[in-house]
């Protein structure tokens, strides 16, 4: 089985050059696979608006809506890293695959959902019920969270495994008397009137983090480069803060597909929040005290325990705080 899986892992990544992605990066280089989401904002306006390159790194930037394709073009050497959640990324690190958490972007801050039955007053009320959402993902993730608050597991409802997208069209469409699901569908349900929001990711802050992460032989060859990568970063989310409105009109054309309209791209930011320096410092701490330490502990223990990790990961396995500090 793992050598099934290691075949077709270089399968899939063989297949991403079709991509038009090239042999491993140069220094001076960078290149990062992602899905469609408003939290990559700013990895695209610092690109667009010429902010990596006054660093120093050139970064060119790969949609790729799949977490497994992004992450076997990393494995194969298409990509030098990618952006994703703190705990998604964590089922892709092995032996094999060495990768750090160099930055963190954002966090879902409203952004997730669970959406149920106007009936329906907390998460116990969903004893013995269908939920639909995206097994193996940040979904299934955080919904483990807000069962284990409330004393419950998995086995305390029917998981019925759709997409985030697909979970909320089946809820609407009345198909699943509950979903998690993300948004612009959690505001579709709350003008719809099918339904409510029964929690949102307001109530986890810091829960649900993207970061990036980059593979540990560019780091240890190329921190220049890192460094770069950063500080463009922080400038694009400095930019964000005094011209709100022509970030979004960047970044929706950069990123495209169903944000490609700066006013869906406003409305979808207002559900996120974005990691400046002084928030990345808080958030990074040190490797074994802080909140991304204890988010990665976390997905450890709840990914650990459901047999999706390769290894055990700890904070000092995947968190590298050396370039956060970078001005």
């Amino acid at each position: 089985m793992k050598t099934f899986r290691n075949c077709l892992m270089t399968a899939v990544g063989a297949s991403l050059l079709g991509l038009g992605l090239a042999a491993p990066a140069d220094a001076g280089a960078i290149r990062l696979g992602m899905t469609t989401w408003v939290g990559y904002g700013p990895l695209f306006l610092a690109r667009d608006l010429g902010y990596f390159k006054e660093a120093g790194v050139d970064v060119d930037l790969k949609v790729i809506e799949e977490s497994a394709l992004y992450m076997a073009a990393v494995a194969g050497g298409d990509l030098d890293g990618a952006a994703s959640t703190v705990d998604e990324l964590m089922k892709y690190r092995s032996d094999e695959l060495c990768f750090k958490y160099v930055v963190a972007l954002d966090d879902s801050h409203g952004g997730d959902g669970v959406v149920t039955q106007p009936d329906v007053k907390s998460l116990k009320d969903l004893k013995g019920q269908q939920v639909a959402l995206n097994e193996g993902s940040i979904s299934e993730f955080w919904f483990n969270v807000l069962l284990k608050k409330e004393g419950m597991t998995e086995d305390d409802v029917t998981i019925t495994n759709m997409t985030a997208d697909d979970a909320a069209t089946a809820f609407i469409a009345g198909q699943v008397p509950a979903a998690v699901t993300w948004e612009p569908h959690l505001t579709e349900v709350r003008k719809g009137g099918k339904g409510k929001v029964l929690i949102d990711s307001t109530t986890t802050p810091g829960l649900i983090v993207d970061v990036i992460a980059l593979k540990c032989d560019l780091i240890e060859k190329h921190p220049e480069d890192v460094k770069a990568l950063i500080k463009g970063y922080y400038k694009a989310v400095d930019y964000i803060k005094t011209n709100p409105d022509k970030a979004y009109e960047i970044m929706a054309k950069g990123i495209g597909g169903y944000l490609e309209k700066p006013e869906d791209f406003a409305a979808g930011a207002k559900g996120v929040r974005y990691y400046d320096r002084a928030r990345n410092l808080e958030f990074f701490g040190t490797p074994e005290k802080s909140e991304a330490a204890d988010l990665v502990n976390f997905a450890q223990d709840i990914w650990g325990k459901a047999g999706k990790l390769k290894m055990t990961i700890d904070s000092k396995t995947i968190l590298d705080t050396d370039f956060i500090k970078e001005q």
